[in-house]
């Protein structure tokens, strides 16, 4: 009787995190940027936020990072956005990766959203993100 293969346990949101950091630097992504979400989001612990300068360099820094997403353990690791050339956003599970041209970041400002004051509608005051 054949016994069955025990799966991996999925790496931690710290591990993913790092992967994500590590392989964004070797591909030369630009102006890479940490968002901790944990306790302000439940859909992820950290989005990352970076720039590649044309749709070509977009594909193959996403390529990359699936790739090394997979190969670590990382289940249902998924890409969306790649036909556009402009925004691919990379799910890796507690860990986010939005990948932009830079025309495109600076128009979406996405990690701009995060640093914003928001209202506490209990109370009504201003509090920082």
């Amino acid at each position: 009787m054949a016994r069955k293969k025990k799966a991996a346990p999925q790496p931690t949101a710290e591990a993913i995190l790092a992967l994500v950091e590590e392989s964004l630097d070797e591909d030369k992504a630009d102006d890479v940027k940490v968002v901790p979400l944990a306790g302000k989001s439940d859909i992820a612990d950290y989005m990352v936020v970076a720039s590649g300068t044309s749709s070509r360099r977009l594909d193959s820094i996403t390529e990359h990072l699936i790739a090394r997403l997979k190969t670590a353990g990382v289940k249902d690791t998924h890409a969306e956005g790649r036909r556009s050339g402009e925004w691919v956003l990379v799910d890796a599970g507690d860990v986010i990766v939005h990948l932009f041209r830079p025309e495109s970041r600076e128009h979406y400002a996405i990690e701009k959203l995060w640093e914003a004051e928001f209202v506490d509608r209990t109370s009504q005051e201003s509090v920082p993100a």
